[in-house]
C-alpha cells in the first residue's frame, strides 16, 4: 500500500466518521469569521436555540468593510449605515456567543489571515476554516485551511465539524533559486499562468523543492493564499526548521514541554516517500521573471518583459471570446507591451501582501524617491501589529516621505466592499489576488503584481521592471 501524502495524513488525523467513499466528518481545530460571511449562520444557530459549541475555538474580526483612512485606531468609525450595522451584529454575536472578537477600534484589528498567523493561532497540524476563500493561506505553516460558505459556518459553530468531499492531491515542484527581484507573488502568479485558473480544481496542493525551500513563512503565506486562484482546495507546505522558527516565536501559549512534544509531531507532518500524487507539476525557478496580470482573472498573466496576446492566435472559440472580453475590459490593444502601461492608482496591501516583509520590500525600493504625479498611491497594513512595526522601523516614515499614503489595517482595496474603490475607468497596480471585472470598483482596471513592482509602478507612473529601476541607483 502506497505511503500517505502530508494532506492525506492531516485529513485522517481530523476524521470523526466517514459519511460515504467521499465524505468524512471533518474536525475543526480553529474557525475563524468575518463580518459579511457569519450574520445568516449565527441568526440560523439563535433561531435553533443554540450556542457555539466550543466557543473557544473561535475568532472573529472586522476587516472586509472597514474604512481605512488614517486616523488613531481608537477613532475609527464605520459610517456606511449597513455596514456599521453587519459590524454591530458581529460584536452582539460574539459578545452573546463567548467568542474572541478584533473589532473596529481593537489596535490590534487587521485581516483575518494576517492576524491569525502572527498571534501564533496556526500551528503546523492544524485544521483552520473560514468563510474567505484565501483561507489557504494557513498551509504555508502546514495546517489544512480551505474557505466555506455560510451553512457551513453555522455547522461549525454549532458542532465543531464539517461534512467534507475529501480532495484530490497535486504536487508542484519548484527547484532552483529565484532571480534577483523575483518574488514569491511572482512565482504563484507564473504558477496560476501555467496550470491555469481551474487547473488545480479539485486538488490539494503541495508546494515542494529548493526555491520553496528558500522562502520566509511569510512568502510561503503568498504563495499559499494566491493558489486558490488555480482552483485548488487547499494549499500545503511540510513543516521545516522555517516554520518551527516563525511558530515558536509567536505561539507563547506553548510552554517548553508542550513545544518540544508538538515539535515531534511536526516532524512527522511531510509526505511519504511513496506517497502516490494524482497530479504533479515541476518547474524551474531560475526561469521566472517579474509577472503582471494583463486581463481580467489571475492566470491572464505575462511576464513584465512580455506583451498582451491576440485572441486571433486562439484555436479555441470559447477561449478566443473570454480573451476579446478580457481584452477589451481592461482597456489594452493585443500585441502591445505590457510595460509602459499607464497607471492611475497604486494599492499595496492585503491578505496575500499586506505582511511586514513586504511592506519593507517597498520601504527599498521608494526610499529616497517620490511617487510620480497624478498617481494615488496607498499602502495598508495586514494588521494593526504589522502597522506598529513598519512604524517601530522607520518604514512607514519612508513610506509618506515618498509620498503613499499610510493607512489603517483592513482589506481595503482588495475588493469594493468598503470605500477604498476605483473609479470607472482608473487603472490600478495592485499586490492583491484578484483582478475580476469589478473586483476594485466598478469598471476599474486591476494589474496584480508583487510588492516591489507596485512601488516601481507608483515612482514611475506606469508599470515597469522593478529590476531595470533597481539598477539606476
Amino acid at each position: 500500500m502506497p505511503g500517505m501524502t502530508l494532506y492525506d495524513k492531516l485529513v485522517a488525523s481530523h476524521e470523526v466518521a466517514r459519511v460515504d467513499h467521499e465524505h468524512i466528518l471533518l474536525y475543526v481545530d480553529l474557525h475563524i469569521m468575518n463580518e459579511y460571511t457569519s450574520p445568516q449562520a449565527f441568526s440560523g444557530l439563535a433561531a435553533r436555540g443554540r450556542q457555539a459549541l466550543r466557543p473557544g475555538q473561535q475568532m472573529a474580526v472586522v476587516d472586509h468593510i472597514i474604512p481605512t483612512h488614517p486616523v488613531p485606531a481608537a477613532l475609527r468609525v464605520i459610517a456606511d449605515e449597513a455596514s456599521s450595522r453587519q459590524a454591530r451584529n458581529l460584536k452582539r454575536h460574539c459578545d452573546a456567543q463567548g467568542i474572541a472578537l478584533f473589532d473596529t477600534t481593537d489596535p490590534l484589528q487587521g485581516i483575518e489571515h494576517v492576524i491569525a498567523p502572527e498571534h501564533g493561532m496556526i500551528l503546523p497540524g492544524m485544521v483552520v476554516l473560514c468563510g474567505d476563500s484565501h483561507t489557504t493561506t494557513y498551509g504555508a505553516l502546514g495546517a489544512l485551511g480551505f474557505g466555506i460558505g455560510t451553512s457551513e459556518v453555522e455547522h461549525i459553530l454549532a458542532t465543531q465539524t464539517l461534512v467534507y468531499r475529501v480532495a484530490r492531491n497535486m504536487r508542484i515542484r519548484v527547484d532552483g533559486h529565484l532571480p534577483p527581484g523575483v518574488s514569491a507573488k511572482d512565482l504563484v502568479i507564473y504558477v496560476v499562468h501555467r496550470i491555469g485558473a481551474q487547473g488545480a480544481r479539485g486538488h490539494a496542493v503541495e508546494y515542494c523543492g529548493s526555491a520553496i525551500d528558500g522562502l520566509s513563512a511569510e512568502a510561503r503565506m503568498t504563495l499559499c493564499n494566491m493558489t486558490v486562484e488555480a482552483g485548488a482546495r487547499a494549499a500545503l507546505i511540510a513543516p521545516d526548521a522555517t516554520t518551527d522558527a516563525y511558530v515558536a516565536a509567536r505561539a507563547r501559549h506553548l510552554d517548553a514541554s508542550e513545544l518540544a512534544q508538538a515539535r515531534t509531531y511536526w516532524a512527522t507532518l511531510h509526505s511519504d516517500a511513496d506517497a502516490v500524487f494524482d497530479a504533479e507539476h515541476v518547474f524551474d525557478a531560475t526561469q521566472i521573471a517579474p509577472f503582471v496580470t494583463w486581463g481580467t482573472s489571475p492566470d491572464q498573466a505575462v511576464p513584465v518583459t512580455g506583451a498582451v496576446p491576440d485572441p486571433r492566435g486562439e484555436p479555441d472559440a470559447l477561449a478566443r471570446l473570454a480573451l476579446e472580453k478580457a481584452v477589451e475590459y481592461i482597456g489594452l490593444q493585443a500585441g502591445a507591451p505590457i510595460a509602459g502601461v499607464a497607471i492611475d492608482r497604486v494599492f499595496i496591501g492585503s491578505c496575500t501582501n499586506g505582511r511586514i516583509e513586504d511592506l519593507r520590500v517597498v520601504a527599498d525600493v521608494v526610499r529616497g524617491r517620490k511617487v510620480a504625479g497624478g498617481v494615488r498611491a496607498m499602502v495598508v497594513p495586514g494588521s494593526g501589529a504589522v502597522r506598529a512595526q513598519a512604524e517601530a522601523e522607520g518604514i512607514a516614515a519612508t513610506l509618506i516621505e515618498a509620498g503613499f499614503e499610510w493607512r489603517q489595517p483592513g482589506c481595503s482595496m482588495c475588493l469594493a466592499m468598503n470605500d477604498d474603490v476605483l473609479r470607472p475607468g482608473e487603472r490600478c497596480a495592485s499586490t492583491t489576488n484578484r483582478n475580476f471585472e469589478g473586483r476594485q470598483g466598478r469598471a476599474g482596471r486591476t494589474h496584480l503584481m508583487s510588492p516591489a513592482m507596485a512601488a516601481a509602478a507608483a515612482l514611475a507612473g506606469r508599470i515597469v521592471d522593478v529590476r531595470d529601476l533597481e539598477q539606476t541607483q
